[in-house]
């Protein structure tokens, strides 16, 4: 029989490297006001330099989240930043192995589950993004992908370490494109999410898991994703840049019936 939760929709919004420091306050300022009062866990990731202008403009219905942690703890690694700094200035969560950085930086699974052992160790939610490429699923390997993603991103991590957890799938062929997976093909991905954690875990564990989609949702296909069942919420690249935009991503996942 299968195990049936209740589980709160999440809502990202991915800034990546755009706004300026104003901008960035003053679209956290709306984007906590258009969370208010709704049943949903919202988290913006805007660009490390604009952290703490954000995290001063945060509220109670929104917090904020880094695009990316180091997977060391300290030390000599210029450039880095790491999870321990990123929860000692009011992050609540990051990104992890964003499309972006698998296939524009070359970073491997080996390399991402360290980077959620140091995200756990801070106390941050870890955001895995896991996804195929348009080869990849032309040629039949989608779901193949997804899985080997999943088994390397989530090696030696227990359940209990991972009940924070959250996936997003995001196929790397809709991030940007404006191309979306449709609502079928994205349910059948967040399937396999699903499938696959309950293979490594338990079934108690891949039902209490959000998985989110993440490829190109807008203000127009928001409501017909999160209608799905397996859809617990999307992460939102450039849409998430415009206030309007985002208030109705938001409300379409606080809506949506679990």
């Amino acid at each position: 029989m299968a195990i049936r939760v209740s589980r709160t929709p999440f809502v990202g919004g991915n800034w990546k490297m755009n706004l300026t420091r104003a901008g960035a306050a003053e679209l956290a300022r709306s984007t906590a006001a258009a969370a208010a009062g709704r049943r949903v866990e919202c988290v913006v990731f805007p660009p490390f330099v604009y952290l703490p202008d954000t995290i001063a403009a945060r509220t109670a219905d929104m917090c904020v989240g880094a695009q990316d942690c180091s997977a060391e703890t300290q030390g000599a690694f210029t450039g880095q930043v790491s999870a321990a700094m990123l929860r000692d200035i009011g992050c609540c969560a990051t990104l992890i192995g964003h499309s972006e950085r698998r296939h524009g930086l070359g970073e491997t699974d080996a390399l991402l589950t360290k980077k959620i052992a140091r995200a756990l160790e801070a106390g941050l939610t870890p955001v895995l993004c896991v996804g195929e490429t348009l080869a990849e699923r032309d040629a039949g390997r989608a779901h193949a992908v997804i899985e080997t993603q999943l088994r390397g991103s989530l090696a030696g991590h227990s359940e209990d370490a991972l009940a924070t957890l959250v996936v997003a799938y995001e196929p790397v062929w809709a991030i940007g494109t404006g191309r979306t997976a449709t609502p079928d093909d994205a349910a059948e991905a967040h399937r396999t999410v699903r499938k696959t954690l309950a293979s490594m875990y338990s079934v108690r564990f891949s039902e209490q898991a959000r998985v989110i989609y993440g490829g190109s949702v807008n203000a127009k296909n928001a409501a017909d994703l999160f209608a799905r069942e397996e859809i617990d919420g999307g992460l939102v690249g450039g849409a998430s840049l415009n206030a309007t935009d985002f208030a109705a991503i938001i409300a379409a996942a606080s809506s949506r019936r679990t």
